[in-house]
């Protein structure tokens, strides 16, 4: 897996957990066919997902 720092990948989140289901559903919607939001050259879903989530192309919501 590649290498990104935590930093990057957690800004403006409140929740590692919350982030961590968020990239881990993203890697399942791309294994069942859905298109990438960023150019990679990798092809591992899982990383696809934690740099899509890094680039702030893939954010949650939570309900109140």
């Amino acid at each position: 897996m590649a290498y990104m720092p935590v930093e990057k990948i957690f800004k403006g989140s409140d929740s590692i957990y919350k982030i961590t289901i968020l990239a881990a559903r993203r890697a399942v919607e791309l294994n069942n066919g859905a298109k990438k939001l960023i150019e990679t050259n990798t092809t591992r879903f899982s990383t696809i997902a934690l740099e899509e989530v890094a680039a702030g192309k893939i954010t949650y919501k939570t309900k109140k």
